[in-house]
């Protein structure tokens, strides 16, 4: 029983352990001022989008993907296709892009993944663009080869829409301020930026992959703002006093659990001292005054008084 005992306090000690890893992993964050370049967040939101399709990684299924605690407001998504599927029939609509027949990537592939990016108000950060102010967040819209889905920093592949160009349809955008016109904004990969006419009040169109956006022109430039606030306390810290929150309840469960193994060992030893009191030849009692004793039923020897020896 003892040993049936031991066993379950292990399971339940590799159970808490198995949780503290795990709200220690979901709240890991980055070091964001290491990210130095638009380009160097890319491979990162790649790694969190793919993450997303090894939980069921369904062809043609959008999945959601999770960014760390302190890159909030950032959102990414992951699509696997076949490239044949896409070249036939395209994407319907996949979050604001609609994708065409006809779209190639160059190096072919069997399968390709397309990795949506939503840097919302983290869009000025990264894509910084003097004189203009975001009507828009930055979308993004980058393919990479889905040979493997455990692979990180991926080169890119290069699509281009054949026939018709893709459509962006932006949800949210802010008014266009008066004596100002809304103008497209296209960043390739190299960071070469490229405007165009805003088509149907909220939407753009594009042939090629890269990060896309509605600006206007403004002598005094505005941060796209999502709900990020300044000046609290950073999330990073949030997840150090979590972790050491955890940690705490760790212990003290745990000192709960050596009070109870101790106290079971202790009654363990008195109902073994019980069983092997009552197993033994009992005692008469006796009351000495108002106390009472053990009395021996029959003495072994007979005292003699020395009178008895005398001649």
């Amino acid at each position: 029983m003892e040993l049936r005992f031991r066993t379950h306090v292990m399971h339940i000690l590799l159970i808490m352990l198995l949780w503290l890893q795990l709200q220690v992993e979901s709240q890991s964050v980055l070091n964001v001022s290491e990210i130095r370049s638009a380009r160097a967040l890319d491979p990162i939101l790649q790694d969190y989008a793919y993450r997303a399709l090894n939980v069921s990684p369904k062809t043609g299924v959008s999945f959601d993907g999770s960014v760390p605690k302190n890159l909030t407001g950032i959102q990414v998504s992951a699509l696997r296709l076949r490239s044949g599927s896409l070249f036939t029939r395209g994407v319907p609509m996949y979050k604001e892009f609609k994708i065409p027949k006809g779209v190639i990537e160059e190096p072919y592939v069997e399968r390709l993944v397309f990795v949506y990016q939503n840097l919302g108000n983290w869009s000025t950060k990264f894509y910084t663009l003097p004189g203009y102010m975001y009507l828009a967040p930055v979308l993004g819209l980058l393919a990479y080869d889905a040979a493997d889905l455990t692979a990180k920093s991926l080169t890119e592949l290069d699509i281009e829409a054949s026939v018709e160009p893709i459509l962006i349809d932006f949800e949210r955008v802010r008014p266009v301020p008066d004596g100002l016109t809304a103008r497209c904004v296209w960043i390739d990969l190299n960071g070469e930026v490229n405007f165009t006419n805003v088509v149907s009040g909220n939407r753009c169109l594009a042939y090629k992959h890269g990060h896309f956006s509605i600006v206007v022109k403004s002598t005094t430039p505005e941060i796209w703002k999502l709900g990020h606030k300044s000046g609290g306390i950073d999330s990073s810290v949030w997840v150090i006093v979590g972790c050491i929150v955890g940690a705490c309840l760790l212990l003290v469960l745990l000192a709960l659990l050596i009070v109870c193994v101790r106290g079971y060992k202790r009654r363990k030893k008195m109902n073994k001292m019980e069983r092997a009191a009552e197993g033994g030849e009992p005692l008469r009692m006796t009351m000495i005054g108002s106390i009472k004793a053990p009395a021996a039923m029959v003495t072994r020897t007979q005292p003699t008084l020395e009178t008895e020896y005398a001649p």
